[in-house]
């Protein structure tokens, strides 16, 4: 998941941040559970949230990411 995410940044220079959650450090494990919480269930592994809404629950390639965060961005340039 990481790697697709990492693949499609470039296209997006900063309008996208990226924040990898590694379950294993103590930082990543209380994100996961404030995540869950939200959630209402455990958060799949690996998944991608956007402003803490689950939008991947599997890898999705990175033409499907790109074109959801193409549609995203466009959105939100229509939002001001």
């Amino acid at each position: 998941m990481a790697r697709v995410v990492e693949s499609v940044l470039p296209y997006y220079g900063g309008a996208v941040r990226y924040e990898k959650v590694e379950t294993k450090k103590m930082t990543g494990a209380l994100r996961y559970g404030e995540l869950s919480k939200r959630l209402g269930r455990p958060v799949p592994v690996p998944s991608i949230f956007v402003n803490d809404e689950l939008v991947f629950e599997t890898t999705p390639s990175s033409e499907a990411l790109r074109e959801w965060l193409d549609h995203c961005l466009a959105s939100n340039t229509h939002d001001d």
